[in-house]
């Protein structure tokens, strides 16, 4: 990466994390690490539940496996270097490691948005035609939609990543955040973020546009087919089906539109970062409680797994 050499003279930056209080750094390190462990726990064990039950081999939970997925590498993108910063108190970092954790956060949150469009779509072809949902969403077809969502996420992330770190960073390094978000880089810039900022504006509003336009699209249809089911196990059947969904969904973008669908000037670091938080560290952890308390299936074929576990060592 020449542009790194050639438009900075900074090579390292420092965060400011999420507090300077001594008092709080260990208990913060202990409730995010706990945090941590539940996301690596629930997101590993959701993919590997998925893995080895053939009745969840479906496209709808081949789409549900990658969300576990990229929830999991978006969130460990930031969550170890706070851990670290606040166990550690060494809260710099390099500037490629500023780079680094830059790109992968914006690719996989980027997919994560996508992905939960795509599966609001699979929802849809699954209560809408039912009749016509293992034609209409194949194996193949499901695949080609993930794809599509890594490859724009990862195009995308590398034009913010491009554009960020294209800027002269002459006057500070010190962050004020808790990782290498875009916005808190760009206020550190001597250069014109005139650019930066509209092309951050417009992709994510396209982002955030299109897919909320498939997923409120979707759910309108799923709604009215729901109304025109006579059959109350029918109607909660459905429901059961979406809702888990839809709760992933209005905490995902909630907080997305909050972070990066306002000016710059409305922008308080205070607020962004308990924002920041909440959709880097906690959304991830929540995803696969959601879906597996709100989910029969789910829930079913952990108690198989259990029941298998418990045979194979009761052997």
């Amino acid at each position: 990466m020449s542009f790194m050499k050639n438009s900075t003279e900074v090579n390292e930056f420092r965060l400011l994390g999420l507090t300077d209080a001594p008092e709080l750094q260990v208990p913060l390190f202990i409730i995010f690490t706990f945090i941590y462990l539940i996301t690596l726990t629930g997101n590993l064990g959701m993919v590997t539940l998925i893995l080895l039950d053939s009745r969840l081999h479906t496209p709808m939970y081949f789409l549900l496996s990658n969300l576990s997925l990229v929830d999991c590498v978006y969130s460990s993108a930031v969550t170890p270097k706070v851990m670290a910063g606040l166990l550690t108190g060494d809260k710099v970092i390099s500037y490629g490691g500023c780079v680094a954790q830059m790109f992968f956060f914006v690719a996989f949150a980027s997919v994560d948005c996508f992905l939960l469009a795509v599966m609001a779509y699979d929802r849809h072809a699954a209560v809408c035609k039912p009749l016509h949902y293992a034609s209409t969403v194949t194996p193949s077809v499901s695949a080609q939609m993930v794809m599509a969502c890594y490859v724009w996420g990862f195009a995308e992330s590398a034009i913010h990543t491009g554009f960020t770190f294209r800027l002269s960073f002459c006057c500070s390094n010190v962050v004020h955040h808790f990782f290498c978000d875009i916005p808190p880089i760009l206020a550190l810039s001597c250069s014109d973020i005139y650019v930066n900022e509209v092309v951050l504006f417009i992709l994510a509003a396209f982002n955030v546009f299109f897919a909320l336009m498939v997923i409120v699209s979707s759910y309108l249809f799923i709604f009215m087919a729901i109304l025109r089911m006579h059959s109350a196990e029918g109607r909660k059947k459905a429901f059961s089906t979406c809702s888990s969904h839809l709760t992933a969904v209005i905490i995902f973008y909630g907080t997305v539109i909050f972070m990066y669908l306002q000016p710059s000037s409305s922008h308080s670091m205070d607020t962004d970062q308990m924002a920041s938080v909440f959709y880097t560290i906690i959304v991830p952890m929540l995803n696969p409680l959601i879906y597996s308390l709100r989910n029969k299936e789910v829930s079913n074929a952990f108690r198989r797994a259990i029941k298998k576990m418990k045979l194979l060592f009761s052997t």
